[in-house]
């Protein structure tokens, strides 16, 4: 029996219109649909009139879960591998299963889509021939991070969680300068997004990224560069 195919499937960052033609016939072909939180993918399939079995897929459980996905795709059942938003394996999960699956001769494919990272870099301004993607920081190691790459060439892209916003441009402030241009992206795609494009220190003291909702997306250019 051949095996399933494992597809990685980019989903919308916010405004749900932006499924592509293809991941939406991918997802209504494959018998197994593995999603972080089945209350957020659900959404997804009532918006497109999809009914597909969900099976968790988490950073909780990943590791039990990839192992049972494993079976389902030796059985040759094929599974769309879908997270909240954007493209699994980004500061999602993903990772895992797509390694198992790789030691195990299984195919993987992807169907790309939306990418918080590469969507707040192409509307930032600031420069994009090469970017260094560092996603989510642990708060206790983020100043380690910022002296660590204090003078890296490329434009750094970091994810927050909007209650430690706040403090996470006071200390990119504090280390990397006032001068240092940066660029907050809130809300991407939804109702209420903003970029915010201007020297870390304008942005802290008028504190331009509040309200803080949602999940933020920061880009910090390199030392050399000017608007």
């Amino acid at each position: 029996m051949a095996a399933g195919i494992l597809y990685v499937v980019a989903t919308p960052i916010g405004h749900l219109g932006d499924l592509s033609l293809r991941a939406l016939e991918v997802l209504k072909s494959c018998e197994v649909l593995a999603c972080e939180d089945s209350r957020v993918s659900s959404r997804l399939l009532t918006r497109y009139k999809l009914s597909r079995p969900l099976r968790l897929y988490n950073a909780a459980h990943e590791i039990r879960q990839a192992a049972l996905l494993l079976k389902k795709l030796k059985l040759g059942e094929n599974v769309a591998l879908i997270s909240d938003a954007g493209t699994p394996s980004l500061s999602d999960p993903g990772f895992r299963l797509v390694r198992a699956c790789r030691k195990e001769g299984i195919a993987v494919l992807p169907v790309p889509g939306a990418s918080a990272a590469v969507a707040a870099l192409s509307v930032s301004g600031l420069p994009t021939a090469s970017f260094l993607f560092l996603g989510f920081l642990p708060p206790k190691s983020r100043r380690e991070v910022f002296l660590r790459y204090d003078d890296c060439p490329h434009t750094l892209i970091f994810y927050e969680a909007c209650h430690r916003i706040e403090k996470f441009l006071s200390e990119a402030r504090e280390i990397l300068g006032n001068a240092r241009w940066a660029c907050v992206a809130r809300e991407m795609t939804k109702l209420h997004e903003t970029y915010i494009t201007r020297p870390l220190g304008e942005i802290c003291e008028e504190k331009l990224y509040l309200p803080a909702k949602g999940e933020f997306t920061i880009l910090i250019a390199n030392t050399r560069f000017a608007l």
